[in-house]
């Protein structure tokens, strides 16, 4: 799933990496509001991107996957415009923020990696905005099934002919989508009634990927393209 990096790439990166965390389920990486949050690279486990309105209500941005680079939306010196918490237990790289300024100065393609990342999440936002503004609650739900489904199995050796993990609860499909709880809750059993997936024990099957793809109007195959690794 990653693109192979130089050795002096991999030196540089090694130089900036400050120390690696763990971090229970339910922890909170990034605070909303935070000035002082440092970059993580997730290495093993869930996370997802947030933001909240003063009454609780939660919209989640989108789900953080091994591989993922967090917290380079925050602008230097800015309050952290969103939140980050843990979705299972996590193992992360920390690196302080004026490392984005030494992977440019220092290695330009580094840095074309870095807007290459940036440019890839904010794809993905694009794409559950026009779940919530467009797509029916099925749509929505196919939508997310099998974009996660398709991330989760890149990572795995047998990609994912066992299943994928699938930490997510009902509110966090409700979260990500714009969605009622009794909503979601009905259109996972609408679907799964269908034969079109399956979650059992905290993994998911998917059982007819071509019918989730052509409910969700699904723009290609789904699967990640290969990509750099801070």
């Amino acid at each position: 799933m990653f693109i192979e990096h130089s050795g002096a790439e991999l030196a540089l990166v090694q130089s900036l990496k400050r120390r690696e965390v763990h971090l229970r389920a339910g922890e909170t990486l990034i605070h909303e509001g935070q000035t002082d949050a440092p970059l993580f690279t997730l290495r093993s486990g869930w996370a997802f991107r947030y933001k909240t309105l003063s009454d609780g209500r939660r919209q989640i941005l989108t789900f953080l996957l091994a591989g993922d680079f967090i917290g380079v939306q925050q602008k230097m010196g800015d309050a952290s415009a969103h939140g980050v918490q843990t979705l299972t237990e996590a193992q992360l790289c920390v690196f302080q923020r004026d490392a984005l300024w030494e992977l440019h100065r220092q290695s330009p393609s580094m840095g074309f990696n870095i807007t290459w990342l940036t440019a890839h999440e904010e794809s993905m936002v694009d794409d559950t905005l026009l779940s919530v503004g467009r797509r029916s609650a099925e749509e929505r739900i196919a939508m997310l099934l099998i974009i996660l489904f398709k991330r989760a199995a890149a990572l795995q050796p047998d990609g994912g002919t066992s299943g994928v993990p699938f930490p997510l609860t009902q509110q966090h499909i409700a979260d990500g989508l714009g969605l009622s709880l009794v909503h979601t809750n009905k259109t996972l059993r609408k679907l799964e009634r269908r034969g079109l997936h399956h979650i059992e024990d905290g993994t998911l099957y998917l059982r007819d990927v071509n019918a989730l793809a052509r409910l969700a109007d699904l723009y290609g195959d789904g699967k990640p393209a290969p990509r750099p690794l801070i």
